[in-house]
């Protein structure tokens, strides 16, 4: 699993948000689309593609983009 690839699975889960705009220190809570409806998506992207078990507890305590990286890294 490469950091490059989760920034595009997460970016594709927003409409409306410019790719530029997701980068590993972006903190994506602060992104005006951002909503619990994506937040969920995030969760089910995470299932699939990853093949692991994302909270929302572990959205809620993560800042940056690449803090669900390695959340995500660590339990694959």
């Amino acid at each position: 699993m490469e950091l490059d690839q989760f920034i595009e699975n997460f970016a594709a889960q927003f409409d409306d948000t410019d790719a530029s705009e997701f980068k590993s220190d972006t903190a994506f809570k602060n992104l005006e689309e951002w909503s619990s409806l994506i937040a969920l998506s995030i969760i089910a992207m995470v299932d699939e593609e990853y093949e692991a078990k994302l909270k929302g507890d572990d959205i809620k305590g993560a800042v940056t983009i690449e803090d669900l990286y390695k959340i995500v890294k660590s339990r694959i």
